[in-house]
């Protein structure tokens, strides 16, 4: 079933089955998340620049453990593309922070 959230943009944002597949495929520890990772896009920490027109949605999970949505928004809609669980935050501070 497809999930859709809005995005601080107020652009619907999609989680498809297949992209909810591909994550936990690849993520099996966030099987568990898949409403975090919707609240991430609605509600994130920071927002960063993606590498190619996507958007990197951050919010911290636990002390030192964040979550990471990649998503696209387009004109009148947008999906999530992937998501992953990561302890390196440094990471993020290389990108262009575009929110808040």
């Amino acid at each position: 079933m497809t999930s859709i959230v809005k995005s601080i943009k107020n652009t619907p944002i999609r989680l498809t089955d297949e992209r909810w597949e591909h994550i936990i495929r690849g993520h099996p520890e966030l099987i568990d998340q898949r409403q975090k990772i919707l609240e991430t896009v609605a509600n994130p920490q920071s927002i960063f620049e993606g590498g190619e027109e996507e958007l990197l949605a951050v919010t911290q999970l636990e002390s030192g453990k964040w979550l990471a949505v990649f998503y696209r928004e387009l004109e009148k809609d947008g999906f999530i593309i992937t998501a992953y669980a990561t302890r390196r935050i440094n990471s993020f501070k290389r990108r262009n922070r575009i929110w808040p």
